[in-house]
């Protein structure tokens, strides 16, 4: 008997012991909302109202035509886009080399741009938290290859009063690279809307350059 209480004992140690997690059923996933399949523009609208209406061939969209946003509001989430560059003729340079964004609620910009090769990435350059941070490193891929954003966002925290009480937080892994690790966002970005309480949604830029425009496809989100 004393053998048997002894190993009890031992095996309800081991099964409460810190970071040890008890058999049970798993968490339930989050919700995945795709806002583009490649098919249509149903969940997207004109950021200036009305229909969304980039150009939708081959699964892609072509940012020409306006920004849009998504009908849905979000807080918290996380959120992948899949972008394009076409190759652009050396004369073109800086900012008209396929500029366009990636907006969270509509407040936060990361950038999208065609920079590969750039030795030290700037707070406007592929990949940066726009006119705040320039991404850790540079991890773009030449033109004409699809690439990546997988971002976790947290949204600024207000009181009761409507006061801010904590900034924006985002990771961005680009093409699988973490170059933004839980950055705070002290404000909103470039054209970005006034922060407040209030959800928003994910706004995708039309920058009006003449020539190719980047293009965008496979866009989820997940509410967290």
């Amino acid at each position: 008997m004393r053998l048997f209480v002894t190993q009890l004992a031992v095996l309800t140690a081991v099964t409460l012991a810190p970071g040890i997690a008890s058999a049970g059923p798993s968490p339930a996933q989050p919700e995945r909302i795709v806002l583009f399949d490649g098919s249509d523009l149903d969940a997207w609208e004109s950021a200036s109202g009305g229909p969304a209406t980039w150009p939708v061939e081959d699964g892609s969209m072509e940012s020409f035509g306006g920004d849009i946003r998504t009908k849905e509001h979000f807080r918290d989430f996380r959120l992948h886009v899949e972008w394009y560059q076409p190759d652009y003729p050396p004369e073109v340079t800086g900012q008209a080399r396929g500029n366009s964004g990636v907006y969270l609620q509509e407040r936060y910009e990361i950038q999208v741009l065609e920079s590969y090769g750039v030795a030290d990435p700037a707070t406007d350059d592929a990949g940066a938290i726009y006119t705040k941070k320039a991404p850790d490193v540079n991890a773009a891929t030449p033109p004409l290859r699809w690439q990546t954003y997988d971002i976790v966002f947290t949204a600024a925290r207000f009181d009761c009063a409507g006061d801010k009480v904590a900034d924006a937080r985002v990771s961005v892994w680009w093409n699988d690279v973490l170059v933004h690790d839980d950055v705070a966002i002290d404000g909103s970005t470039g054209a970005g809307r006034p922060e407040s309480p209030s959800p928003g949604p994910i706004r995708l830029q039309d920058h009006g350059d003449p020539g190719e425009n980047p293009r965008f496809r496979t866009v989820w989100i997940e509410p967290r």
